[in-house]
């Protein structure tokens, strides 16, 4: 794999998409239609494509009658069965306007630890990808314990980004960009670049998105990119209603340079 520069995103030939809960359920499940637009045009030009998606637990919360996101483990794990499943489906739903097939794929921070699971989950990655399927990848919720997650998706997508030897790991959520400090403060201003190995000294980072059905925030995007662009994949981070500027290479968002071939 040699390292993607900001002005080849368009040919990229391998991507790796993930969104967050709060795109893509509650009153926002009406993007997931657009997002598969775009994914189902990079796929036409013949990438291949996989999507990582949370939103099991946030789509399984009103199932269960829930109008917060749960704090025991049992019941997140409930939810996560249920919505998991109406998940898939709208995802499927809305691929099938482009005759794209989908390919559930759960995994734990153990499978990826574990040399003997990682080798099978990159064996059935590679297998998909070289049949046309669009992997959709989400941690097991229902079988991960505390001790044993991921933590947050942005990880976890940094994680298949190296697993499938990735061109480009495109990190969505409902901010367009990284900022020198919260973008809702006065005197934010967009990071449009980030070089391999800045530290971004001085930058204030803050550690929660806007919605409270997630868990990731710009704190999880930058170590999750970082652990990306050290395996020589290129990051995008940005706002899943900009994806398809995104997968198109047009100037949004913040690009994390990935190390050298």
């Amino acid at each position: 794999m040699t390292g993607l520069t900001r002005d080849g995103i368009a040919s990229a030939r391998r991507i790796v998409v993930k969104v967050g809960s709060s795109s893509i359920s509650g009153e926002n499940v009406g993007q997931i239609a657009p997002l598969v637009d775009a994914l189902a045009g990079a796929h036409a030009r013949g990438a291949e494509v996989v999507l990582v998606s949370s939103g099991a637990i946030a789509t399984g919360m009103p199932y269960l009658a829930l109008d917060a996101r749960p704090d025991d483990l049992a019941t997140q794990q409930a939810a996560a069965s249920v919505g998991q499943n109406i998940l898939i489906y709208r995802y499927q739903e809305s691929l099938r306007r482009y005759r794209i097939v989908a390919g559930q794929v759960l995994l734990t921070a153990g499978d990826l630890e574990n040399s003997t699971h990682r080798l099978n989950a990159q064996r059935a990655m590679e297998r998909l990808l070289g049949l046309r399927i669009l992997p959709i990848v989400n941690e097991n919720d229902t079988v991960a314990t505390h001790e044993i997650r991921f933590g947050d998706n942005d990880r976890l997508a940094a994680m298949v980004a190296e697993l499938t030897g990735a061109d480009l790991l495109v990190l969505l959520s409902d901010v367009d960009a990284l900022y020198t400090r919260p973008p809702h403060l006065p005197g934010a201003e967009r990071i449009a670049h980030v070089p391999f190995g800045d530290e971004l000294a001085g930058i204030e980072i803050g550690s929660i998105g806007r919605a409270g059905v997630g868990t990731g925030g710009a704190e999880t995007k930058v170590s999750a990119a970082r652990i990306a662009a050290a395996s020589g994949t290129g990051v995008l981070v940005t706002a899943t209603s900009l994806v398809d500027e995104a997968l198109a290479g047009e100037p949004v968002g913040t690009w994390f340079e990935p190390a050298a071939g």
